[in-house]
Order: C-alpha cells, then structure tokens, then sequence
C-alpha cells in the first residue's frame, strides 16, 4: 500500500508569523493535533498541541504574542506520497513520530500520515507494535 492510499488528503498550514492563538484555532476548528508551518515555498515545521502546551503555556510565555515560529518544531521529517506504507512507518518509528507531512513530487505539500490513518490501513498486530514503538520513552 501507497502512503498516498492511508493519508489524510488536503492539508491546512500556516506561516511562521501566523499568531499561536490563529493555531490553536485552526487545531481547535479542523480537530486535528498538528499544522505544518510554510515559508517561501518549503516546509519549515510543524507545531503541534504539545509544543503549545511545552514550549508556550509551560514556559511561562505570553500566549497573545507567540507566534508559530516562536513554538514549531523544526526540522521535521516527511514522506513521498508514492512511497510505501512500510517505509513511511519505518520513518515514523524510528523518531518517534505520530504525524508526518507527506509530500507529492513536486515537493508540494499533500497531506498528512497519522497514527490514525496507519491503524485504519494496516493489520492489528503492525498496529500494536507501531503504536508501542512511537509510544516509547526516549
């Protein structure tokens, strides 16, 4: 099976500038845990709910005037939608991932491969061992 097949199609993302409580709304409004960040063309990062709650709210920070750059994760990997479910999952596990952006050839982003997506296409027992692998304490 292709990444393509298992992803959540379509992808809301937002620019490094965008205000963190903008996120939280499109988190909020969409019902989703991530939201990639974008800047001139390339994929820049991601912010999460937990790097709101660990690099904002635990911090201490003025929420009002964070923005999405000031909290993302940065460096994050991603996958090909033509690539398959064994490898994108490999990638997953490997650092620990629940989400990951996925990308079409033209380097255009697609969508997003989530925990979520995985255990609706793949059989219980890959399931389970995936899910104690990106689980596991660091």
């Amino acid at each position: 099976m292709k990444v393509r097949e298992a992803m959540h199609q379509g992808c809301t993302w937002c620019a490094p500038e965008t205000p963190l409580s903008e996120v939280a709304k499109i988190l909020r409004d969409e019902d989703i845990g991530a939201v990639p960040v974008g800047e001139n063309d390339k994929l820049v990062g991601i912010v999460t709910d937990r790097d709101i709650a660990c690099r904002g709210v635990a911090e201490g920070e003025d929420l009002s005037s964070l923005t999405a750059r000031e909290v993302m994760t940065e460096g994050i990997a991603w996958c090909w939608e033509d690539d398959d479910m064994d490898t994108a999952m490999h990638k997953m596990e490997e650092q620990q991932l629940r989400r990951m952006p996925v990308m079409n050839s033209e380097k255009r982003l697609v969508g997003v491969l989530s925990l979520g997506d995985i255990s609706h296409s793949a059989g219980q027992r890959e399931i389970g061992e995936f899910a104690s692998s990106i689980s596991a304490h660091h």
